[in-house]
């Protein structure tokens, strides 16, 4: 990669920025209903960016890191996927109507991009300054993994989210949909409404998905712009991704356990480290085949179910 990466970084988040401008302040200025063509269009355009610039890093920085994003970037896209059975569960919790999701998700969103920028480099200069963080993290992949594949199923709580019980503490919450603001004033007196509690929700949820999702992308590269582009490029797709297949999720039935057989390959990779190297190449053959093999088999279940 190039050398001064400041730059890099500082190009780049001017590119998202611009991104999400377009996004929000002329394609979706008006609240709406998110449709299934939209939604096909957009993850197109992510996913097109997302190739465009693995292209560019094949181009300026060679075979190596460009294998290495393309990898990062499809354990963090599949990991994703998870994030929208929750994002099913807490909209449905609240009864968001749906022309007011896509406004959610889009502040929810750029509250991530913020959030996963600081574990980032809080985690780069960690692995940087003390060799066994890398242990840590795989600690933590195996098992989140184990966790995953003996849960039964994803609930949410919201009602015992600490920052949700926080905001009713502090502010009164303006109940209904009347408004798509988070913040309404009446009588003089500042409300929340119940649009910012289901953001805190949004919020809090990601946080707590970003402890699994950012020590795994560190399993395949210690590049700190190949990790951040990586996730972000995966994180910007999941609004469009979400309208694309909320409806579909309960169809995915394995992808759960393969998810967490992904993040265990992961952590037992950086925990071995130093016995065993795994090449790059070997890592998206291994995680590519067991996305795979979870959503045939998925596939598979359901035909047999509704015959």
């Amino acid at each position: 990669m190039p050398q001064d990466e400041t730059l890099l970084f500082v190009f780049f988040t001017l590119f998202i920025l611009l991104m999400l401008a377009l996004d929000l302040g002329v394609f979706n200025r008006k609240a709406h209903a998110i449709g299934v063509k939209e939604a096909t269009i957009w993850s197109i355009v992510w996913v097109s960016l997302a190739l465009i610039f693995n292209t560019g890093i094949l181009y300026f920085a060679g075979a190596e890191p460009a294998l290495q994003f393309f990898t990062g970037y499809l354990i963090e896209k599949a990991l994703s996927v998870d994030n929208i059975f929750v994002f099913v569960l807490i909209f449905s919790y609240f009864g968001v109507p749906q022309h007011l999701q896509h406004r959610i998700l889009f502040w929810g969103v750029l509250g991530a991009l913020v959030m996963r920028s600081i574990f980032i480099a809080a985690g780069a200069a960690l692995i940087q300054q003390f060799d066994w963080v890398f242990y840590v993290f795989g600690t933590i992949l195996v098992v989140s993994g184990w966790k995953m594949m003996r849960s039964t199923g994803v609930q949410v709580h919201p009602e015992k989210n600490l920052f949700v019980q926080l905001a009713r503490k502090l502010f009164p919450v303006e109940t209904g949909y009347s408004s798509p603001a988070f913040f309404v004033r009446r009588d003089g007196r500042l409300h929340v409404t119940s649009m910012f509690l289901v953001l805190i929700t949004v919020e809090t949820t990601d946080i707590i998905f970003a402890v699994d999702s950012i020590p795994a992308i560190f399993g395949i590269t210690s590049d700190p712009f190949i990790v951040f582009s990586s996730n972000i490029f995966a994180i910007l797709g999941l609004r469009s991704l979400y309208f694309l297949l909320a409806g579909v999720m309960s169809s995915f039935f394995y992808l759960g356990h393969g998810l967490s057989v992904v993040l265990m390959f992961i952590g037992v990779k950086m925990l071995l480290a130093d016995f065993l190297h795994i090449p790059v190449a070997v890592s998206l053959v291994v995680v590519t085949g067991i996305i795979g093999i979870a959503v045939v088999a998925s596939l598979k279940r359901k035909k047999s179910v509704q015959r």
